[in-house]
């Protein structure tokens, strides 16, 4: 009897497992016809990155944040920047359409010589980077890492230090082992992510409204695939670490750093990541957006734009960027003698 009671047991229990997977993929798959792929690929150490590459002029290299992808960009910021700059954006390895190998680091140093090679391949010479979130971080490491490839920095809401504790928003992603992480994610990921999905949002925007179209304009239904989570999960735990070490090198940077915070942020702290960057980076430029929480280049895409174009003159002030060759079609010396002169 007890035999076949567990017998019972195990076979509904594979059931529901076998119709979480099955659901977990038919979610992605819908996801996926919703909002496809926008840009281009490029091989790059075994990664294959997404990406896209807008505009002539001055080069922007727009980073994301953890479980971000090139469409938060794209909402609203790229087409305030494309006139005047040659923007390109990309999916980092693991989020969005970018594949990471499976045995790659996923931390911070790492992601951003991955991000070097990128440039290095595209030819962007010494771009500008702008860094939401994570993506902060990582513009941060590749300052310090590889500075002959950065202009100057230009951080939106960036996550700078070892928070004393994971954000709440991203507590369900600090899984330290791969195989309860991919567990997770082909199994109760997607179902708790939709359940979940307006208490999220609420905090990833808050206390501003969310965008209404954010879910397919800004890629937000991409979170529900169960890549997404592996690579957000990934990352979460592997860069832990590194933000508690950064710190001490930031006094050595030298190229122009700029921070935008919105002063109610619901996720990091404007306070330690935003005013304790700047404490310990000379000449800092820290610019708060009274009431702004964590989606400014989304919510006050208006006033990213506007720093985001600031910290491009400065950093390209001392000496005019180098750039590729025009693309076909495309005459980039006279673009860029406008765009500067416009600034």
């Amino acid at each position: 009897m007890i035999a076949w009671i567990l017998g019972v047991v195990v076979a509904v229990a594979g059931f529901v497992l076998a119709g979480l997977v099955l659901f977990a993929a038919w979610t992605a798959r819908q996801v996926e016809k919703k909002v496809p792929p926008r840009g281009r690929f490029i091989d790059v150490d075994g990664a294959r990155i997404h990406y896209l590459d807008e505009g002539t002029g001055p080069p922007l290299l727009l980073v994301h944040g953890l479980a971000g992808q090139m469409r938060n960009f794209t909402h609203s910021l790229l087409g305030k920047l494309r006139h005047d700059f040659r923007v390109v954006i990309l999916d980092r390895p693991g989020s969005g359409y970018s594949t990471r190998p499976a045995q790659a680091s996923a931390t911070i140093s790492a992601q951003a010589r991955i991000i070097s090679r990128f440039c290095q391949k595209l030819e962007l010479g010494r771009p500008l980077i702008v860094g939401h979130s994570l993506g902060g971080a990582i513009a941060l490491a590749l300052a310090l890492n590889h500075p002959e490839q950065v202009a100057g920095l230009a951080l939106l809401a960036p996550v700078t230090h070892r928070p004393e504790r994971v954000p709440p928003l991203f507590d369900g992603l600090a899984i330290a082992s791969p195989l309860l992480r991919h567990l997770m994610a082909w199994t109760l990921a997607t179902p708790l992510s939709i359940t979940n999905r307006e208490r999220a949002l609420a905090t990833l925007f808050g206390p501003e409204l969310v965008a209404p179209d954010f879910a397919v304009r800004g890629g937000g239904l991409l979170n529900l695939r169960p890549s997404s989570f592996i690579g957000a999960s990934a990352e979460l735990v592997a860069t832990r670490d590194e933000l508690g070490e950064m710190p001490a090198r930031y006094k050595d940077l030298t190229v122009p750093v700029g921070i935008l915070y919105g002063t109610d942020d619901r996720v990091l702290d404007p306070a330690a990541h935003g005013k304790g960057l700047a404490a310990k980076v000379p000449d800092a430029d820290l610019e708060l957006v009274e009431g702004g929480g964590h989606m400014i280049l989304i919510t006050s895409a208006d006033r990213a734009a506007a720093f985001v174009a600031r910290m491009a003159q400065r950093a390209f002030a001392a000496e005019p960027p180098p750039f590729p060759p025009p693309r076909a079609g495309e005459g980039r010396e006279g673009a860029v003698a406008q765009s500067m002169s416009r600034k």
